[in-house]
């Protein structure tokens, strides 16, 4: 299967979840899949009190530097282990 179709099943199989994964997995899934399908963040950082988009931010910033077929491929990784520890 190629990168691409592996990437785009684990984004699908994300809906298909029956736990709630934790925030900390939430943000590595959110940051991977920003990087892998927009590249670096170069946004500026959200400001005042908005906690949830400032971890966003920040996880993502994280992630920087990877290609991404990396983050592809960890973004699968890291579905593969979700959906693995479901069954």
């Amino acid at each position: 299967m190629e990168l691409a179709e592996a990437f785009q099943k684990a984004v699908k199989q994300v809906d298909t979840l029956t736990q709630k994964p934790s925030n900390s997995v939430l943000l590595k899934a959110y940051a991977l899949y920003k990087q892998a399908t927009q590249g670096d963040n170069n946004n500026e950082r959200p400001g005042g009190f908005d906690f949830k988009a400032i971890a966003k931010h920040n996880a993502w910033l994280e992630e920087k530097g990877q290609t991404a077929d990396e983050a592809m491929t960890a973004y699968i990784d890291l579905i593969n282990g979700l959906v693995a520890a479901e069954s």
